[in-house]
């Protein structure tokens, strides 16, 4: 059975170096309330293009905290693209990466960030192996 979890988090952003000019990267720290309270840490890497409004990341985030009561840690995958100010993004549970009380977690995890805060909807299964 599909489980919903909502609520909302903040973000820290650290600049970190890279040896290509054209890529940005940084790393995350998430503050995460709601159904899923905890902490995040990722590793996000970014680059722009010459056309204005078209970008794109991939970050792998883990998730440490407790999701509906369990609690235990997983790592979420992050791929965004901007095409001409349009945009798309995918987060996923990586296969296999719950820990403790989160073995066997699957699921989806949407941001929102339209309202100027950010808002998550974390749609998710645990099936223990």
């Amino acid at each position: 059975m599909s489980r919903r979890a909502t609520g909302t988090f903040t973000t820290t952003f650290e600049p970190l170096s890279t040896d290509d000019e054209t890529l940005g990267r940084m790393r995350v720290h998430k503050t995460i309330e709601g159904d899923l309270t905890g902490t995040g840490r990722a590793q996000m890497l970014s680059v722009g293009t010459p056309v204005e409004g078209s970008a794109g990341y991939v970050a792998i985030d883990r998730i440490t905290g407790t999701l509906h009561g369990r609690s235990g840690s997983f790592v979420l995958q992050h791929f965004g693209l901007m095409d001409r100010g349009s945009g798309t993004l995918t987060v996923r549970v990586v296969p296999d990466s719950g820990t403790d009380e989160l073995t066997g977690l699957t699921g989806t995890f949407e941001i929102d960030n339209s309202s100027g805060e950010h808002r998550y909807v974390f749609d998710y299964d645990i099936t223990p192996h």
